[in-house]
């Protein structure tokens, strides 16, 4: 007598089970198409909304370092007494503006001479000037360089004598809330106006100071005091000043500046 057939259960209901993967699977294909359309139509529609509140964002920022912003009056208004110039790093000099595939160029910086730890910078790049009738009141200048976790950019406005410190703000960075986070801080913003950039010679004194400054120092003046807890923010603050008024960076600008010879 044969043996009954064995039928391996495996395969029972195996057909059934393949066509409901298969569908489980289109759906969520289909689900991850639809939501990446989405996304993606979300991102583009959005984009110039972002772009002008960055926009918005930095004027407000320029505003604030030159001590121009004022919450009653339209931001549209008082950026009118902004005027953008370029100026070309090299020459120290202002320039009308240089052309899309010049702005794009960036110049390597050799590594010693890399205080703000940036590796490359533009050769143009735009200024920002305040005129009192035909005065020129004050020159903002936008820095940037390394803190702790991240890259600090900010606004130094300076006096016409391309030395006496109006104002700074720093709109962009990473650092940790509370400790190099400070850098936003009024308290210490309210700290800067009135500190000297430049000492006697040519190269930048300003520098942030730990546990305080002496306000009965003789170079108190060039001293700022360092932020609570963030010794390497603080650092990274100092190294992007030295940088970007040495010769390097606006040193030379803003000595003809101060000459009048730009």
């Amino acid at each position: 007598m044969s043996e009954p057939e064995h039928v391996d259960s495996s395969d029972a209901g195996s057909a059934p089970e393949r066509e409901g993967i298969r569908r489980t699977l289109t759906v969520a294909l289909v689900l991850c198409v639809v939501c990446s359309l989405v996304v993606s139509m979300a991102a583009v529609s959005l984009h110039p909304l972002q772009e002008a509140n960055r926009s918005r964002d930095r004027q407000r920022n320029i505003l604030l370092a030159a001590g121009l912003y004022d919450t009653r009056q339209p931001l549209a208004d008082l950026i009118k007494r902004i005027e953008p110039r370029w100026v070309d790093i090299d020459q120290g000099r202002f320039v009308d503006d240089p052309g899309r595939d010049a702005l794009e160029e960036q110049e390597a910086i050799p590594g010693p001479h890399d205080l703000a730890g940036i590796k490359t910078r533009p050769r143009y790049i735009e200024v920002y000037l305040v005129h009192d009738g035909d005065r020129l009141r004050s020159v903002i200048l936008p820095v940037w360089g390394l803190g702790l976790y991240s890259t600090l950019h900010g606004f130094v406005a300076l006096a016409s004598d391309g030395s006496t410190v109006q104002g700074i703000r720093f709109y962009e960075h990473g650092e940790t809330p509370g400790l190099g986070g400070q850098v936003d801080s009024q308290r210490w913003l309210a700290l800067w106006p009135g500190k000297q950039v430049y000492g006697e010679g040519p190269e930048p004194r300003l520098k942030l100071i730990k546990g305080g400054v002496d306000p009965h120092a003789s170079d108190a003046v060039n001293k700022v005091d360092a932020l609570t807890g963030a010794t390497l923010t603080s650092r990274g603050v100092t190294h992007i000043i030295e940088y970007w008024f040495g010769d390097d960076g606006y040193g030379p600008f803003l000595r003809s500046l101060h000459n009048s010879e730009v």
